[in-house]
This record gives structure tokens, sequence and C-alpha cells, in this order.
């Protein structure tokens, strides 16, 4: 959601980012993904708080990225793993243990294998990509693109979503190929116009 370790030292990208879940949710997003995990686990669970309490009688849910301690303090909704975090089985038999039952469990994945081992291990949804070429993903390999995109949706039984490179023009053939949905960074990175943008989405590719 920002710089890297940016919020700790800086209160206004604080209020600032905060503001953004709260347009973004407003506009109707379903799921946002705190991704500050440089943070110490004390500053992290802070602003995790504050984020749900943003989306509280929303109908939004939040999850932490890599960070299971922190969701579980600080009472987000779930986690989001990388293929380098703890396993998706770990996560839920922990919560499970805790009585958690609705505990989102998310995993980024960037091949059919690791789409499998994640259904498998018991994840909620994957989220696969890069579908396009984007500046912040080139460290993952070349695009999968859609052919690849829709070899994955329809070998594994849990939703995809499909997650780089995506804009507002290119929607349509993306949905195309079976996804749940798409996830974005830059895409969403435009300001007060946040609200707008999921919002004109949502009107027109309206959730199943």
């Amino acid at each position: 959601m920002s710089e890297p370790g940016r919020i700790l030292k800086d209160k206004e990208c604080w209020r600032r980012q905060l503001a953004a879940i709260s347009r973004a949710v407003e506009g109707g997003c379903q799921l946002v993904q705190i991704r500050e995990r440089d943070l110490p686990a004390a500053t992290l669970a802070g602003y995790v708080r504050e984020a749900v309490a943003r989306v509280e009688g929303s109908g939004a849910r939040v999850l932490v990225n890599d960070r299971l301690d922190v969701a579980l303090v600080a009472g987000a909704d779930g986690v989001h793993l990388r293929t380098t975090s703890l396993r998706a089985a770990d996560v839920r038999r922990v919560t499970e243990d805790h009585g958690l039952a609705d505990f989102l469990i998310g995993v980024s994945i960037h091949s059919l294998r690791e789409a499998i081992v994640a259904g498998e291990g018991g994840a909620d949804f994957v989220v696969c990509g890069p579908v396009f070429d984007t500046p912040s993903k080139r460290g993952m390999g070349e695009p999968l693109g859609l052919e690849r995109l829709k070899a994955i949706c329809e070998s594994v039984p849990i939703p995809v979503i499909a997650l780089g490179g995506i804009r507002l023009a290119g929607i349509d053939d993306v949905l195309a190929t079976g996804v749940a949905g798409i996830a974005a960074i830059g895409l969403f990175q435009q300001g007060e116009t946040q609200r707008e943008i999921v919002a004109d989405i949502l009107a027109r590719y309206p959730a199943q």
C-alpha cells in the first residue's frame, strides 16, 4: 500500500493510506490487503487496528501480508501469504485451534503447480500473477498471459484473483478467463478517484 517502512516515520503517510482505504471501501472494495511487512509488529498492529475500524460495517475484509501474529492480535479477517511464507495448511491449523473458522487465507501464486498446492493446503483463494508486464512484478518472472491464467482457473476449485498490469481497458479479457476478481496497485493509485474507480468497475462487472 505504500513505500515499505515510510509509514513508520511519516504520520501524514499513515493518514493518507487510511483515507485511501476508506475511499476504496466506500466504492465497494471487498478485500483490503495490508502490505507493510517491514514495520515492527507493534506499529503494524496499530495500523491494522485502524484499518479494521475504517471498514467496520462495510462488509469489506482486511488481510495482513504474511504476519499471522499481527492479524490475530489486531483483529484482521485473514492473512495473505507469499510462496515463501508459512504454508496455508499451517495457518489453517492455528486459526482452527483458535476457533476462527471464517479466517481468510489468500496465497500469491505464479504457476499452476503453486495454485494446486495452495488449494490442497486449505487456502480460500489465490492471487495469480503477474498476468501482464508491470514494473512492480518484474522480479516474479515473465508475465503469465491470459491463456495460462485461464488454465489455472480451470484447474483449481478455489477462486483465482488476477494481479499484475491490469488496466480498465483490459478487464473484459481478464474476466473472460474465469477469474473471480482482480487485484491491483497502480490501477487504484489515482488519489481522490479511488472511490469512483472501484464503484465504476463494480457497476460494470457486478459481483456474482
